[in-house]
């Protein structure tokens, strides 16, 4: 990443009040390759849950 996680939340919080339970994306990481039909991408929040997404076509 170009810049650190600490960075972009201060940034970020000089114009937008942090909430918990704020999702800050912060883009693809460097090796990952483009998602295709039939992928999954999931994400997890520790104490929360899991989501789930298949890629599909329009």
């Amino acid at each position: 990443m170009i810049f650190s996680v600490p960075f972009i939340v201060a940034h970020l919080s000089r114009f937008a009040t942090l909430e918990p339970g704020d999702v800050i994306a912060t883009g693809t990481p460097k090796g990952v390759g483009p998602i295709k039909i039939g992928d999954v991408v999931e994400v997890e929040i520790e104490g929360i849950g899991v989501l789930k997404n298949p890629v599909a076509a329009e």
